[in-house]
């Protein structure tokens, strides 16, 4: 293995145009055929960031091989020819390349990065994709960043290990596992630190909220993805980092959903999904879809919501798990009551129940360990919520807070805030005002975005009722709150 991590010293070649991608470009100016590729990512739900430099460099040759979100859109917008007819090389004959020169080579300490990706250099003139500007891409970190595999094997030979450890709890059982190994080939230690990075990052969610964990949770991560691109000694314990590696980038692809960072999350679901599909894992695929769905009906698009949530039941549906079919069920439930089909809807949590109700099995995986009858009772109440059903929704969430392990501070804060935010809406101001005060007593323990804007939407509600002495001593202590950062 050590040999495909070291660049050769051969000279650089220079590149050769890309005449057969510059053909298919026609008439169309550099920044008209960025403008359609970018509309032809949106068809098939990917995000990238082209502009006309990137399609200059691409005819220039400078690019010769598209990182694999641009591949999927150019044999979208070109079906029926591989890349190879548009000019490009096989993947397998650039991995392993060299940074070509001044001014292009990758960050030295990180080279995967998971965050903070906006392109700010976008300089598209196409009046129907200006709102477009802030778009991210789902595999890139910058422009000459085009195969995120070479970028996992560089952060291989700067130390991917260094960068676990700095994390503290979170990276030292990848580092405990990596260290010291006379080969860079994974086995089973490190396969079984991945999986226990992946529980403990749950564990810190589930009691403390989202918002103090995800720039950390990011370097575990990126270790993750090194390791299985160092490749494991035997297939078993590469089946297992593929989906350990998965795994993890919904873990961190939800810390970044519940603390707000939506384009973050998506990129880390994606990521997650390619992984799934890559090693054949339909309970992975499942995972990727269910928590695409979420952030769908977060981020207001629901009919995404409700396609990512069927997707994912047809994924989940060999799997023999009722449990997951009943999550995946209310995922597309919020679908259903975002475009305020509300029969949608209650077919939706009908089958949610139902499936509930014949109990737990041994399929069941890992990861739902939090699904019990008090999330079951809170997404309910969501989609009662989004149907303007104050009172249901309010019964529900209050189920859903006194059923709640109250280990479990995050999700006792999530439950009682939307209790709040439903009694608010229904006309009970202080009913609504005594369960805001019950998140505030929580907030010292818990970090969650999401919770702080519940609140603060609640607020918003309370204020015309702040003679009531619950509501004035509740939006008092709400406003002396410090801001989330």
């Amino acid at each position: 293995m050590a040999s495909s991590t070291v660049t050769s010293a051969q000279p650089e070649r220079p590149p050769r145009p890309n005449l057969a991608f510059r053909r298919l470009r026609g008439k169309r100016s550099p920044a008209e055929f960025a403008a359609a590729v970018r509309r032809a990512a949106r068809e098939i739900g990917e995000r990238v960031s082209c502009d006309a430099r990137y399609v200059g460099r691409v005819e220039a040759g400078e690019i010769r091989c598209p990182n694999y979100a641009y591949e999927r859109v150019f044999l979208h917008m070109f079906p029926g020819r591989t890349l190879t007819d548009l000019g490009f090389a096989p993947r397998s004959s650039v991995r392993g390349r060299q940074a070509r020169g001044a001014g292009e080579s990758w960050e030295a300490g990180e080279p995967y990065k998971t965050h903070d990706t906006r392109d700010t250099r976008d300089t598209r003139t196409d009046r129907d994709d200006r709102d477009d500007r802030d778009t991210q891409d789902l595999y890139e970190t910058h422009d000459n960043n085009e195969e995120s595999d070479v970028l996992r094997r560089a952060f291989m030979t700067s130390g991917a290990t260094v960068a676990a450890a700095s994390l503290g709890p979170l990276g030292l059982a990848l580092d405990a596992a990596a260290a010291g190994r006379p080969t860079r080939r994974a086995g089973t230690g490190e396969a079984g630190a991945l999986e226990e990075a992946v529980r403990r990052i749950r564990l810190l969610d589930d009691r403390h909220g989202a918002d103090g964990l995800y720039r950390r949770a990011a370097a575990p991560l990126r270790t993750a993805y090194a390791l299985l691109d160092a490749g494991a000694s035997r297939q078993a314990t590469a089946d297992r980092l593929y989906t350990g590696a998965g795994e993890l980038a919904i873990s961190v692809g939800w810390l970044a959903h519940d603390s707000g960072r939506f384009d973050d999350a998506r990129s880390h679901y994606a990521e997650a999904l390619a992984t799934a599909r890559m090693n054949g894992d339909a309970g992975l695929e499942a995972h990727a879809f269910c928590n695409m769905a979420f952030l769908a009906r977060d981020a207001g698009r629901p009919r995404e919501a409700v396609r990512a949530a069927q997707a994912a039941q047809r994924a989940a549906r060999p799997l023999g798990s009722d449990r997951l079919m009943s999550l995946l069920s209310l995922r597309e439930a919020g679908g259903w009551a975002g475009l305020a089909d509300r029969v949608g809807c209650e077919q939706a949590l009908v089958r949610a129940q139902t499936f509930y109700g014949r109990g737990p099995s041994e399929t069941d995986p890992e990861w739902m360990s939090f699904y019990g009858e008090a999330e079951l009772e809170g997404l309910e109440a969501q989609c009662w919520s989004t149907l303007g059903d104050w009172p249901r929704a309010a019964r529900h969430a209050r189920r859903a807070a006194d059923l709640q392990d109250p280990h479990f501070t995050r999700n006792l804060a999530l439950y009682s805030a939307e209790l709040a935010d439903d009694l608010a809406r229904g006309g009970r101001p202080d009913e609504a005002a005594g369960a805001g005060l019950r998140v505030l007593d929580l907030l010292g323990e818990v970090q969650s975005s999401r919770i702080h804007t519940m609140l603060a939407g609640t607020t918003r509600v309370l204020l015309p009722h702040r003679r009531s002495p619950t509501v004035s001593t509740f939006l008092d202590r709400h406003g002396a709150l410090p801001r989330p950062a």
